[in-house]
């Protein structure tokens, strides 16, 4: 069975011969990791079973000074969060979009490593990234706050900006379906610690429907939906079932039960995830991450889980905890490197 077949199996609701897993680590991180192994690309080492294609969020332009931009327009402070950054400005700083020209979504750039990528890793479950994909993406061009007030006071507009953002990433999916992907993973953080940012009246106005158009456009061309949402979300997962979802990440054990929703939702919904990020990882010992991991992959065995800290893993996290995730994946049984 390759790796692309264990994803596979998983997402179907199937047994596996062992729990697949696919590893993220924020850039302070992976430096920490290629000193270790004495590697350019941890992806050989860590022999994750997701091949993640496209560029997510767009980031092609480096303003210099910890300052780049993406497509649409929106400029981005690194000084703090390297990976990311912060918001500058504001783009839209009235609700119109008038004036405002959306990206070109089949631009070369997005797909142009995609054969490199699948000829390097052959035997990966080929995962098309698409990040920020509706509400996020309005939020970065309105800002936050201004987004919040138009929920209520400007609901066209909300409705024709979110409209706008899913035409531009089904023409994205359009085009990334002309290769041999397996999935669509859309990127949109809904939630808080405790409950959703903007509330599961407005999630259900706005954001729902056009989930349901955006994942209809992926399943009807025999695909698998992956999504992830930071935050307390798991509200919506029936919503999101419905709507066509296959596999939910990041599966945060801090702000979910774990334990109880994937035994809950196997058959129903893959999750993938579930390694503290927020605890274990970074505060525990090696021997309290082995443990952790051992009794996730326990949980998992039967199905319906993809094994991976709850989210990129931080610079932070002692490279000894680390490794000990690593090397509890990849010395299951049933597993040959």
């Amino acid at each position: 069975m390759t790796k692309r077949d264990v994803i596979r199996t998983v997402l179907e609701g199937n047994r596996p011969p062992y729990v697949p897993w696919s590893m993220g680590f924020t850039q302070e991180a992976k430096t920490k990791l290629e000193r270790h192994y004495g590697c350019d690309d941890i992806e050989v080492p860590l022999d994750n079973h997701l091949l993640r294609l496209g560029n997510d969020i767009g980031f092609f332009t480096d303003l210099g000074d910890n300052r780049f931009q993406d497509v649409f327009g929106v400029v981005w402070d690194r000084t703090v969060d390297r990976d990311i950054g912060n918001v500058e400005g504001c783009l839209l700083s009235a609700p119109t979009l008038d004036g405002y020209d959306f990206p070109d979504p089949r631009a070369p750039r997005f797909f142009e490593d995609i054969p490199r990528k699948i000829e390097a890793f052959p035997d990966r479950f080929r995962v098309f990234q698409i990040g920020f994909s509706l509400y996020e993406r309005a939020w970065t061009l309105r800002g936050m706050e201004n987004l919040m007030i138009d929920f209520v006071e400007h609901p066209h507009f909300v409705h024709k900006m979110f409209g706008a953002i899913a035409d531009y990433n089904i023409a994205q999916v359009e085009e990334a379906l002309r290769y041999d992907i397996d999935a669509v993973y859309f990127g949109d953080d809904w939630g808080q610690q405790q409950g959703l940012q903007m509330g599961p009246r407005h999630w259900r106005t706005f954001v729902y429907p056009v989930l349901r158009r955006m994942y209809g456009v992926v399943r009807a061309a025999g695909k698998f939906v992956m999504i992830h949402s930071c935050g307390d979300v798991d509200e919506l997962f029936d919503d999101l079932v419905a709507a066509g979802l296959n596999c939910f990440n990041p599966f945060q054990p801090e702000v979910m039960d774990v334990w109880a929703l994937l035994p809950a939702y196997r058959g129903r919904l893959a999750f993938y995830g579930g390694l503290s990020t927020q605890r274990t990882l970074p505060f525990g010992s090696a021997d309290d991450v082995r443990a952790e991991a051992r009794r996730l992959l326990e949980l998992g065995s039967d199905g319906g889980y993809i094994f991976a800290p709850a989210h990129d893993v931080e610079g932070d996290v002692p490279l000894e905890n680390m490794l000990a995730a690593i090397d509890v994946a990849q010395s299951q049984r049933g597993y040959a490197q």
